[in-house]
């Protein structure tokens, strides 16, 4: 599949490309970003593969992420669905989905936006129901999960840390 650019009144979300690791890897590299999304900054290594990652999810799922930007091209952060097949107990069974924003544009209501366009696609595609995780501590990510329509199924462990298992 040919991964969609969707759009916003104010955003572009498009694939990943190579010529987006530096942005990125600053963006994960930020305390705002990585505590609130497994504790730790991600070093530019774990970004690349990750942005690999992100490419490989279209061929192998026929859905993945997109890097979202401003209308001016500036990185606001990421979103959509991963297959990631984490060490969770029970395993996850829905296709997951993940956002993350660069600290610039926290508070702004982009990541609600961005996921809007999002969730309109996967329902035309026919991806009804997903799955995301959160840190219990990450207020600002429970209240748009709530908003979007998820809600807690359970808490479970991951890498050493309780997460919230929530379901739309």
């Amino acid at each position: 599949m040919t991964p969609p650019v969707l759009t916003t009144d104010r955003l572009i979300l498009t694939v990943h490309r190579p010529a987006d690791l530096d942005a990125l890897a600053a963006m994960w590299a930020h305390p705002a970003v990585f505590e609130r999304v497994g504790g730790v900054a991600r070093s530019r290594e774990e970004v690349w593969i990750r942005l690999l990652r992100s490419i490989g999810q279209w061929q192998a799922f026929d859905y993945g992420s997109w890097v979202v930007r401003d209308r001016a091209g500036g990185l606001v952060g990421e979103v959509g669905l991963i297959e990631a097949r984490r060490a969770i107990d029970p395993p996850l069974a829905l296709p997951e989905m993940g956002w993350a924003l660069a600290p610039a544009a926290h508070g702004r209501g982009y990541a609600g936006e961005a996921l809007a366009a999002v969730f309109a696609w996967t329902q035309a595609l026919g991806i009804a129901r997903t799955t995301c995780i959160i840190d219990p501590d990450n207020a600002p990510s429970l209240r748009l999960a709530a908003r979007l329509g998820y809600g807690l199924v359970r808490d479970a462990d991951y890498k050493g840390r309780t997460i919230h298992v929530l379901e739309r």
